[in-house]
Order: structure tokens, then sequence, then C-alpha cells
């Protein structure tokens, strides 16, 4: 049994406000709640229209970076699906489609010729940030990052139309899309799950997605769970962290059992103080906690979308 008001306090006593207002936004507060994140998330939005200042809490760089962009894009379609209008202003704050039209227009500045978005780019370096993200090589273009991107945009797309017409979209589809064609193995983890986040979002704009969403999730194992290559011992995706969304053509690939199971696991894992947490070291004291608040938004959301909440 789920003890949320000890969920709550530990958000209360551990959590960033974003994430405070996003788990509000979880839990059914509907609009209003959705209002208060959009703008929570614009303290995190830089002039270039990227987002940056550890939005991504292993890399704490106030510069806009593609990793924000991804944690962007997520929080703006969890307020559309709230039912937050793409069009509502709110004070000052800038309305979400004025928010999702100028990141694309960054995302499509710092994309790669080939189509591609690097890992990090210049800026990146800082205090707290993480080697994997202060050292990644700015003129290469990574499947992970950029198909966890177009993932999240072609979700959004679904509730914002601006996002849907605006042509970086389609470009860098195209460059996953080509990548995705060259697959024949399993390859890391996290650029797993991504890729098939991507095939999963982009069905109703991508007609090739469906056959290459099945040819895909071949790769899974039949457990569904993933070691993550240079992690720490017993790093792992899971079913749900492969799979999070009942009623996708993802989920109807994944297994029941290893779906229960990972239920059943989160029900399990929260701790004495309320709180979840996550399988990884981080690179920063501030990040470590900022990942449990995070941790827990993600188990309350995946337990109440299951019925277990």
């Amino acid at each position: 049994m789920i003890d949320l008001a000890a969920a709550r306090d530990f958000m209360a006593t551990h959590a960033r406000l974003l994430d405070r207002r996003h788990l509000d936004v979880v839990l059914g507060g509907g609009a209003p709640a959705a209002v208060a994140l959009t703008a929570t998330l614009v303290g995190y939005r830089n002039p270039d229209g990227g987002f940056g200042w550890a939005l991504e809490p292993d890399l704490r760089a106030e510069s806009s970076q593609p990793v924000g962009a991804l944690h962007a894009l997520e929080l703006l379609e969890s307020a559309l699906a709230a039912g937050l209008p793409p069009d509502r202003a709110s004070g000052g704050t800038p309305v979400p489609a004025e928010i999702g039209r100028a990141l694309c227009d960054w995302l499509d500045r710092v994309t790669l010729a080939d189509g591609g978005l690097p890992f990090s780019i210049a800026g990146a370096a800082s205090p707290g940030t993480a080697p994997w993200w202060a050292g990644a090589d700015p003129t290469v273009s990574s499947l992970h990052i950029t198909a966890g991107i177009a993932s999240a945009a072609h979700r959004l797309a679904d509730l914002d139309p601006g996002v849907a017409a605006h042509p970086w979209l389609e470009r860098v589809t195209a460059y996953c899309l080509g990548e995705i064609g060259q697959m024949r193995e399993r390859g890391p983890a996290y650029q797993l799950r991504y890729v098939l986040w991507l095939l999963d979002a982009a069905q109703a704009r991508v007609p090739a997605a469906a056959a290459e969403l099945e040819r895909i999730a071949a790769f899974v194992p039949a457990d569904a769970e993933l070691p993550v290559e240079g992690g720490v011992e017993g790093e792992r995706l899971r079913a749900l962290d492969i799979s999070p969304l009942p009623g996708r053509p993802l989920r109807a690939l994944a297994p029941a059992d290893a779906v229960a199971r990972h239920l059943d696991d989160l029900e399990r894992e929260q701790r004495e103080d309320g709180g979840w947490t996550v399988d990884f070291p981080s690179a920063s004291p501030a990040g470590a906690i900022e990942w449990r608040g995070i941790a827990t938004v993600r188990a309350l959301a995946l337990l109440r979308a299951h019925g277990r909440l």
C-alpha cells in the first residue's frame, strides 16, 4: 500500500519546486496545476529558447543543452495533457505554444548537418556535471539523445499543433529513422529505450514506424530488463522504464508479467522517508537529492496510470 501522505511530505522536504508542481499535475490538479508547472519550468529557460540551469540534475551548467530540451518537452507534454491549452497565457508566463515553438527553433539551430543532435554542446562542462555530459563531442550526432528528444517532441506534437508543424520535427525524425534502419543489434540500453519510445510516439506521422517498432522491440529480452552498460552494479532498465504508457502500441509488445512485476516492485520500493530513489550515483550532492524527487514523481505517475494509486 502506497503511503501518499508520506510521499507528499518527502516532496515538500526534499524536492525541487519544479517536481512538486509536476506531482500536483500527476495527482490530478488539472489546468491550474499545469499553469503552475509551466511557470516554474520557465525558470530554467534561457533567452535563446533552450533550457539549462540543471534542469538535468547531472548537467548543472547554465547553458542550454539538448538534454534540457528533452526534460522541457516532457514537462510541457504533462502540462498540456492535464488540460492546459497550448495557446493559454497566465500572467507573465509565456504560453506553452510559444515555449514549444521557441524550443524547436533552438533545437533546429543546434542540430548538426546530418539531422542529429550531439549528446551535449559547448558550455556543458561545469562543477557538478557528470563526465559523460561534460566530455561529449559536440560535433558528433548521438542517436541516444536525438531519439529521446524526438520521441518527446512527437508526444508533445499530439497536443500542440505548432510543434507538429515545425520543420525541425521532420528533419530530426528522418535522421533517427535512417539510424534505426541500420540497427542490427540491441545497442546501449538507454538508446534502445528512446528508439522504442520514438517509434511508438511517431506512428501517427510516420507510416514506417509500426513495422520498425515490432522489429526493434525484438531486441528486448524476455524478462524486459536491460542492463545499463557502464553503469554501477545492478543498474538496469525494467519493463516500465522501457514501456511506461498503457494502451500504446509499445505496450502491446511488452510482457504482461514483467509489467506487473515492475508495478509490484514500485509499490515495495517506497522508502521509509516517503520517497523513491534511483539505482545510479549522481555527480553532485544537489543532483542526488533532485533525482530522488524526480524518481518519486515518476513512481507515483506510473502507479496512478496503472490503477495502483
